[in-house]
């Protein structure tokens, strides 16, 4: 195993990218940690109800520290990977990584946090369901 190896690398898939906008700041002028985990929750339904083929809802979502902060101009990247599908809920592990322009090398990326998302399936009235639509 070289060095190289030893970078930290994003897992999963890139389901989200946006940039964090001087509207997203609070009142000090910081991107805060709610509208990271909004971010998040958006990326993982975005995963989940496409496994799901259809509606799922956000039931829980486990630890999560914040690891650097993210500044206003920031290339903001969600990364999705499945951990786990169960009859009617699907646990995702959500990645942030984020881009600034204001660092010395622009093209890297400083993990922001990470968490595991929980998600069940829902019907059309907003019950659950499972997963796999065949399934009983």
């Amino acid at each position: 195993m070289s060095e190289l190896d030893d970078i930290p690398a994003p897992r999963g898939q890139l389901a989200l990218k946006l940039v964090a906008n001087r509207q997203d700041t609070n009142f000090h002028g910081d991107i805060p940690g709610g509208w990271l985990v909004s971010q998040m929750d958006q990326a993982a339904e975005l995963t989940a109800s496409r496994e799901a083929h259809g509606r799922t809802a956000t039931v829980a979502i486990e630890a999560m520290d914040f690891l650097c902060p993210v500044r206003v101009g920031s290339v903001v990247n969600i990364f999705t990977a499945i951990g786990e599908i169960g009859h009617s809920s699907i646990k995702l592990d959500v990645e942030v990584w984020s881009r600034s322009p204001m660092e010395r090398n622009p093209d890297e990326l400083h993990k922001v946090t990470e968490a595991r998302f929980v998600l069940v399936a829902l019907d059309d009235n907003g019950r659950i369901r499972a997963v796999r639509q065949g399934d009983s």
